[in-house]
């Protein structure tokens, strides 16, 4: 991509997520996270409409009537976002393509952390880390995110989440907010890696996956070519246990997403790409600020 075409391409960007950020994102934004870069000062009494998570248990039992945790917002957070960069993020038949989808996401995210005076940090990953911009603030900063989301070419591109989940728990030493944005289709384990940066960081995943990813067209023939592997082979959609075969695929690997990410109490939206990720984004924000 030209320079041009790409500052045209990022200011297009910018423009967008940028009013969604500040109109819709702001408030939501900070209610989700608010309560996660805080340090504990002092308790009192539990009042009306206190948030029951919040009730210090032992305090409780020592003077029989309820006591709750004070907390100071810290001065700022740190995200960090990390995001898919292998070869099947490429695949898109229906609405946009993941690539276009998953870079309005990040975009979204990271003028949201901004205007709350956020610091945000990217990690671009396949089966290895591709590159790690270190949290920092400010405009200019978002768009050159920005603009490596649109330009960036990996070297790999296969898909190892547990692997990125242990590179971040390794580099980021204070406890931050943490958006994993992928198709999820990767083919190692990831429960451990996602459990230990669970229980140290505020992780939340995005999956962003396409409609054709969840099963295959009745069409005859058709040569499908392995986005990770970069390879051909020619399958036989008008059978019904191959295209039952690959159903059963899909969802094995949904169950395995939604399972470990439970297991590992990690929130989780799956957005498929003609899907509006707005709505999808504001549920999720919702439903941690409760």
């Amino acid at each position: 991509m030209d320079t041009t075409e790409l500052l045209k391409k990022v200011r297009k960007i910018e423009i967008k997520t940028k009013g969604l950020s500040q109109n819709i994102f702001a408030g939501e934004y900070h209610s989700a996270f608010k309560g996660r870069g805080m340090t504990f000062s002092e308790v009192r009494e539990y009042q009306y409409g206190d948030d029951i998570r919040d009730i210090d248990w032992n305090v409780t039992a020592r003077h029989n009537r309820p006591y709750i945790k004070v907390y100071e917002e810290e001065r700022e957070l740190t995200v960090m976002l990390l995001i898919d960069m292998s070869g099947s993020k490429n695949f898109g038949a229906e609405g946009v393509v993941k690539q276009e989808m998953i870079t309005e996401i990040a975009a979204t995210l990271a003028f949201s952390a901004i205007q709350n005076n956020d610091k945000i940090g990217v990690i671009f990953f396949s089966d290895k880390v591709e590159k790690f911009i270190p949290p920092k603030k400010g405009r200019k900063h978002i768009l050159r995110i920005i603009s490596e989301l649109l330009d960036f070419k990996p070297e790999n591109r296969g898909t190892d989440i547990g692997y990125v989940l242990q590179y971040m728990t390794d580099a980021i030493k204070k406890r931050c907010t943490t958006f994993i944005i992928s198709d999820f289709i990767d083919d190692h384990d990831y429960y451990k890696p996602l459990s230990i940066a669970s229980r140290k960081h505020d992780v939340t995943a995005i999956q962003v996956y396409d409609k054709r990813d969840t099963q295959l067209p009745n069409i005859g023939l058709m040569r499908i070519t392995d986005a990770e592997l970069g390879t051909d082979k020619w399958i036989d959609t008008g059978s019904q246990k191959v295209r039952q075969a690959y159903s059963k695929w899909w969802y094995e690997r949904q169950q395995y997403m939604t399972g470990t990410a439970q297991k590992c109490k990690v929130e989780t939206a799956s957005i498929a790409t003609d899907e509006d990720y707005v709505k999808a984004l504001m549920a999720l924000f919702k439903k941690r600020g409760h």
